[in-house]
């Protein structure tokens, strides 16, 4: 899951759309479920994003406060966002969004957008997915994918919701990333555990890797670093990655709407 693969040198935000009020009447039966403890409905994560000694910019992951329905089934509207500051924007301007749309019992992807403007690098995509046929529709082309292909971002908030504490130093997780016109293995090496200090606090974390190999989250696909906190929120702390300027990290500075405790926050 070099999940968050390419990280720009201002780094990871999150898009969201579509809101729904009231009471939404839900007839269709879930393909899957999946136990959901990390996240929920309103959670917002911010980030600081820093190259060298030098703060480059910030990005946004935040799930919309209201579900909306796909095949008939609620889901979570999940947005990305980085962009650069603006004082650094004459050395390489970064305006990257990415928006899923994720099946709340399944957690698994309806919609996937991604609209990235780094530099003079422009890349947009979207792409849908029908789980039951198995094919996911991109531009005018239908593809076969396999069940449960994930986009990028639903990769991420998928491996959230996985029980880790399974998983040994040197094990890896193995999911499908849908991109273009491809299905990617998308493998996720468990590096171990480490306490790591940010703004947002002191927590501890698990340490994974990502191994992206097309439509990560940034253009340049790399060798990428996360750590999630060591508990049920499994929330990203910290992200790290190569970029053509150099190495890139994003540290959370503050959160919100989060879904219960902290349990690995020490401080």
């Amino acid at each position: 899951m070099k999940m968050i693969n390419t990280i720009r040198p201002t780094v990871i935000l999150f898009l969201f759309t579509a809101l729904f009020s009231g009471t939404i009447d839900v007839t269709a039966k879930p393909l899957r479920y999946e136990r959901n403890r990390a996240f929920s409905f309103g959670e917002q994560l911010s980030y600081d994003i820093g190259y060298k000694f030098i703060n480059a910019g910030t990005a946004t992951f935040k799930v919309l406060e209201r579900p909306i329905v796909r095949s008939g089934n609620k889901a979570y509207d999940v947005r990305f966002q980085v962009k650069s500051l603006p004082s650094l924007d004459w050395l390489y301007k970064v305006k990257d969004k990415y928006r899923s749309v994720i099946d709340m019992n399944g957690i698994y992807p309806y919609e996937f957008q991604q609209i990235l403007r780094e530099g003079n690098f422009k890349r947009d995509f979207k792409a849908t997915f029908d789980h039951q046929k198995e094919q996911a529709v991109a531009g005018k082309d239908t593809f076969t994918i396999k069940p449960f292909t994930h986009d990028i971002v639903s990769a991420l908030y998928y491996v959230r919701t996985m029980d880790l504490s399974k998983h040994k130093k040197g094990d890896t997780i193995e999911l499908e990333n849908f991109y273009g016109d491809t299905t990617y293995a998308l493998s996720v090496k468990v590096l171990g555990k480490e306490v790591i200090e940010v703004e947002a606090g002191t927590f501890k974390c698990l340490v994974l890797e990502p191994m992206v190999v097309e439509g990560g989250l940034f253009k340049s696909d790399g060798s990428i670093v996360i750590w999630l906190t060591d508990d049920e929120r499994k929330i990203p702390v910290k992200v790290g990655t190569e970029i053509p300027i150099g190495f890139v990290g994003a540290e959370l500075t503050s959160y919100s709407g989060i879904r219960g405790e902290l349990k690995a926050k020490i401080d």
